[in-house]
């Protein structure tokens, strides 16, 4: 299907939510079938700064992003704590081009969150802080994904966070270097673990806290089928998570081949109206429970892609924020981003 005319064309966005990489080796060395997950990768495995610029700059009035770390560009040669500053130093140069205005009043990667091995304890905070080195400015927290299932078919291969990783104490004693240091942190986890997100938020009050991709609701293997009987549970843990005021959402990630949301891929082809359709009740509830000054709509692309172009997508958000006030759809497209990640001057 073609992309669709953009709908609220001068509405700026943050992009909050995005990775740059070249997957091609790793995709290599899996064997068919591939689980649904490598299948999206395999559509979109060498994400560069052109096709981002293509995205961005393909009709929605994208004025800045932010980077996602996603283990991509890490140092060949350094010690194993240290390689993750190779992204940082990677994505910097990025967004060095970008604020050179060469492409325009488009800033892309304007804040960076890269990785941290917080299971590291206190030695995580001479990571921490090469990593705000490389990132020359531009360098706001980390992220350190969580996401883990007792069934190996949910996740697939690439991921290996242990269970409870967020519960642990030499996790939580490296975790806490990021308060000391102000940087924030980026949670990943399913909608199963949520409880583990909300004892960290609870256990760190004043402690920034993102939580990726609405939660991640579960669609796929074993809870193929279930979206409808896990709704309530997974309601119940955002309400209590939204309790916490240290923790904001992203709102988005619903795409992802994880969730089900649609089934089909890659870019499945549905119209905006139809996808605004299926993730009204997740993206609702986000709101009404967190409020638009701690919520932020993300395209976490290209991951994304599995379910919609980066038009279509934006298009299903701007829907789902039709009836919203201009100051709340603001605080939804930009502010919330701007002000979790400290780039507020890129608001227009």
């Amino acid at each position: 299907m073609a992309d669709e005319a953009i709908l609220e064309p001068d509405l700026p966005i943050i992009d909050p939510h995005h990775h740059l990489w070249d997957l091609r080796p790793l995709i290599a060395a899996f064997p068919q079938p591939r689980h649904p997950f490598i299948e999206t990768l395999t559509h979109s495995a060498y994400y560069t700064f052109d096709q981002l610029l293509a995205d961005a700059r393909g009709g929605h009035n994208v004025v800045a992003t932010v980077y996602m770390e996603c283990g991509a560009f890490y140092r060949a040669n350094a010690e194993p704590a240290m390689k993750p500053v190779g992204e940082v130093e990677f994505v910097n140069g990025i967004a060095a081009q970008g604020a050179s205005g060469l492409y325009g009043n488009f800033r892309p990667c304007a804040a960076i969150i890269g990785h941290a091995d917080l299971q590291l304890g206190d030695a995580a905070r001479p990571v921490l802080e090469a990593l705000a080195q490389a990132g020359n400015g531009r360098f706001r927290g980390i992220r350190h994904q969580g996401a883990w299932d007792a069934n190996p078919d949910v996740l697939g291969p690439p991921f290996h966070a242990p269970p409870e990783l967020y519960l642990s104490d030499k996790f939580r004693e490296g975790f806490r270097h990021l308060g000391e240091l102000g940087l924030t942190f980026d949670a990943w986890l399913l909608e199963p673990q949520l409880g583990d997100v909300l004892s960290l938020a609870r256990a760190f009050p004043d402690q920034p806290i993102c939580l990726d991709h609405c939660g991640t609701p579960l669609g796929t293997a074993s809870y193929h089928g279930r979206l409808h009987e896990r709704f309530d549970g997974w309601r119940s843990m955002i309400r209590q998570i939204a309790e916490c005021p240290n923790v904001t959402i992203k709102l988005g990630g619903l795409a992802m081949s994880f969730c089900g949301l649609p089934e089909q891929g890659p870019m499945a082809g549905l119209s905006s109206e139809t996808l605004a359709a299926m993730w009204r009740p997740y993206i609702e509830t986000c709101i009404e429970a967190f409020g638009p000054e701690r919520a932020m709509f993300e395209s976490n692309y290209p991951v994304d892609k599995w379910g919609a172009s980066y038009t279509v997508l934006w298009n299903a958000f701007k829907r789902l924020a039709h009836d919203a006030s201009e100051s709340d759809k603001r605080a939804l497209f930009a502010g919330t981003a701007a002000r979790f990640y400290g780039i507020e001057d890129m608001l227009p």
